[in-house]
């Protein structure tokens, strides 16, 4: 898991993004995480990895936002979507629930962004770990990972 910290820096370097690493006690939940980086919740990317019909993709939101099931089934054009289990997560990104980061094209998954998330000037999120986070412009994640831009929140 420390190897995906090492793969997303390395992406960011490689692509001359500006960034700030922060390393702090593990964090579970983005309330957590959102007090312990000294931040406004809305800025931070929830990145969720949701199966539907034996695919999985990545669904990334403001972090003070809920999934819309019925928007994201709409968009995949299914009649059942859910998260993925902790195990899958592992299996499909590496990282443990309530640390993925929201960069699903290094794992060749489709990456959604709620519109939400972009009204942030900065986006922070947990870089594959509990204990990791970084933050950066949210227009160079956007650049760098090409998501899908709609609206699936509540």
């Amino acid at each position: 898991m420390k190897e995906d910290f090492k793969n997303i820096k390395q992406f960011l370097d490689k692509n001359n993004i500006e960034y700030k690493i922060f390393e702090h006690p593990p964090v579970y939940t983005s309330e957590d995480a959102a007090k312990i980086r000294n931040v406004d919740i809305k800025s931070g990317a929830k990145s969720m990895i949701v199966r539907s019909e034996g695919k999985f993709y990545n669904f990334v939101l403001s972090a003070a936002k809920k999934l819309d099931w019925n928007k994201v089934k709409s968009i995949l054009n299914s009649k059942s979507a859910s998260f993925a289990t902790p195990e899958e997560v592992i299996k499909t990104i590496h990282c443990e629930v309530g640390s993925v980061p929201p960069f699903g094209n290094l794992y060749n998954i489709k990456v959604y962004c709620d519109h939400s998330l972009l009204e942030n000037e900065y986006i922070d999120f947990n870089a594959g770990l509990h204990e990791i986070s970084i933050k950066m412009q949210s227009k160079d994640w956007v650049k760098l990972v090409n998501p899908e831009i709609l609206d699936f929140t509540k």
